[in-house]
C-alpha cells in the first residue's frame, strides 16, 4: 500500500544499421507516473489496474493514484525489475532507495535521486559493419511477422515515438486547455512572453 519502489525507467538503445533502431525507454509500471499526472490535469479517469489509492484499493481517480501506489507491470516480474533499477540507479550509485526518493514537487530539500548508464561497445564481439547487418535482420524479422487480425504492420521499440516526433515537426504538440493554462500562467511569472497557440 505504500509506494516503496519507485517507477524508475529502463532505457535501452541499439543502433541500428540502415533500418531503425532498437530504442525502449519504459516505466517499470503499468504506466508512467507522467500519464496519471497528465489525466489529473486534464480531468480525464485512469484505466483500471495502473494504481492502488493510498488504502490500497483499486481506483480510476488519478488523484487517488498519486496518493496511493502505481502497479508495476508484469506483477512479481515487474516488481522484481523495479527492484533492480532501485539497486542499480539508488543502492549502487549512494543515491536513495526503497521509498526514500522525493517526488519532483517536493523542494524542501533534495530528491536524492540516482542514475546509472552503462555503455557497452556494439563491435566489442563482432565487427560494426557485422553488428549493423545482424540488428537490420532483427528489426526486418521483426517487421515481417505475421501479422494479428486487424493489424497491418508490426514496429519495434522507438518507431511509434519516431513517427509521432516526425508528425509533431509538421504539426506542433496538443495540449489540453488546463495543461496550457497552467504553462502561460508559470510563463508570466518569470516575464517569460504567452507560448504562441495555433488555434
Amino acid at each position: 500500500r505504500t509506494p516503496l519502489l519507485g517507477t524508475s525507467p529502463l532505457a535501452i538503445d541499439a543502433p541500428g544499421g540502415r533500418l531503425s533502431p532498437f530504442v525502449l525507454d519504459m516505466a517499470t509500471t503499468v504506466a508512467a507516473r507522467g500519464k496519471i499526472r497528465r489525466a489529473q490535469r486534464r480531468g480525464e479517469s485512469i484505466p483500471e489496474g495502473w494504481a492502488l489509492d493510498a488504502e490500497g484499493q483499486p481506483t480510476t481517480d488519478p488523484s487517488k493514484a498519486m496518493a496511493g501506489v502505481m502497479l508495476p507491470l508484469g506483477g512479481p516480474k515487474g516488481s522484481g525489475i523495479a527492484m533492480w533499477m532501485d539497486i542499480f540507479g539508488g543502492v549502487l550509485t549512494g543515491a536513495q532507495y526503497g521509498g526514500e526518493v522525493r517526488g519532483p514537487n517536493d523542494f524542501d530539500r533534495p530528491q536524492g535521486t540516482g542514475h546509472i548508464f552503462i555503455a557497452i561497445q556494439p563491435d566489442l564481439f563482432v565487427p560494426m559493419e557485422k553488428y549493423r547487418e545482424r540488428m537490420d535482420t532483427l528489426v526486418q524479422r521483426v517487421h515481417d511477422s505475421p501479422k494479428a487480425v486487424g493489424f497491418s504492420e508490426i514496429l519495434v521499440a522507438g518507431e511509434p515515438e519516431s513517427r509521432m516526433e516526425a508528425q509533431r515537426r509538421k504539426t506542433g504538440i496538443s495540449y489540453a486547455r488546463a495543461e496550457l493554462m497552467s504553462l502561460q500562467e508559470e510563463a508570466a511569472k518569470v516575464g517569460i512572453p504567452p507560448l504562441p497557440q495555433l488555434r
